[in-house]
């Protein structure tokens, strides 16, 4: 079963996500209390927690919101995803518009390591309806 692992807020832009007990997500805006909310196409950010592991594998220690994604995942490749692809997550369904992203050129990942996942592998997504992520909640696809 693919599940969420863990749910990271940022108050400010450029900063690193922290995880957080749940999020609250409302369409046209994104998560409260998140800096990057707003009515935009990237409102959610989600990222699998396989992908985290193969930076793990290149000896980093990372920690959920270390890429910036609100949404860290276990059981679901989201890299495969087409944009369009209806997502469902505790009771919010999330819509991908975004594969990937470019990464910043002063990303403390990137420095460490030379590479860094999110550019490939993290998706974006809009809010569809309003409702509540937690740790645990089931994430399946909906409709590709």
């Amino acid at each position: 079963m693919a599940q969420v692992l863990a749910v990271c807020i940022s108050e400010k832009k450029g900063t690193k996500k922290h995880k957080v007990e749940q999020i609250s997500l409302r369409p046209h805006h994104g998560i409260e209390g998140d800096a990057h909310a707003g009515n935009w196409h990237r409102q959610v950010s989600l990222l699998a927690n396989e992908s985290v592991d193969r930076m793990r594998r290149e000896g980093v220690t990372l920690n959920a919101g270390d890429f910036a994604e609100n949404i860290l995942t276990e059981g679901i490749t989201l890299r495969t995803l087409p944009v369009g692809t209806v997502l469902r997550a505790g009771e919010v369904r999330l819509e991908v518009t975004q594969i990937g992203k470019e990464c910043h050129s002063d990303c403390e990942i990137r420095r460490l390591t030379g590479m860094c996942v999110m550019p490939t592998d993290g998706i974006f997504a809009v809010v569809l309806n309003e409702g509540v992520i937690r740790p645990g909640d089931k994430i399946e696809v909906e409709n590709a």
